[in-house]
């Protein structure tokens, strides 16, 4: 009969830091799309963001996921201030979109929302990203986003409010009323 071993410390955080990526990847990729507006460069941010977690793991005081959250948020920033120097990347899924294809007008749509979405300013972005995709609450997103609450709520409630209006219009700029569109 073999005796059953204890799983080291490393094991066992191994396994703490596998079970955080799994739970908390998917809402981290979906606000690095939001911030950045290109997945491919929302999987780097991610991988990243989840790399530098990891160095300070044990050292994190508070929530880990709003550390992350705050790890990413920075790593957008420094990829929107470096891109200022890059030529504008074109748009794959509006191509698509006139081709007439069906998948290329499901990608126009959701880029039609991110689009709209884009064109809030930054820190609104990050504040609906933190608490709609990653589903932080106002404290957490606060800690992320080093500001006080009451800046979260204002900052949420004024980026709602523009995306009512922005949203309005649908994708091929035909108002589609007051107070939001037929989406």
């Amino acid at each position: 009969m073999a005796e059953k071993r204890r799983p080291s410390l490393s094991e066992s955080f191994d396994r703490e830091f596998e079970r955080f990526v799994l739970a908390e990847s998917p809402g981290l990729l979906r606000s690095a799309y939001l911030l950045c507006g290109d997945r491919g460069h929302a999987e780097d941010l991610l991988q990243t963001a989840l790399l530098r977690t990891l160095r300070r793991w044990d050292a994190i005081a508070g929530s880990r996921r709003a550390y992350a959250s705050a790890v990413l948020v920075n790593l957008c920033r420094d990829r929107r201030r470096n891109l200022k120097r890059r030529p504008v990347e074109t748009d794959a899924g509006e191509a698509l979109h006139q081709a007439g294809c069906d998948e290329g007008a499901r990608l126009a749509d959701r880029e039609w929302i991110a689009g709209a979405v884009r064109e809030l300013p930054q820190v609104q972005r990050e504040v609906l990203a933190c608490r709609y995709l990653l589903d932080l609450s106002v404290a957490e997103t606060a800690a992320a986003l080093k500001l006080p609450e009451g800046t979260v709520k204002s900052y949420r409630t004024r980026a709602l409010a523009a995306l009512r209006v922005l949203l309005s219009a649908d994708p091929a700029g035909r108002h589609t009323g007051e107070g939001g569109g037929s989406r």
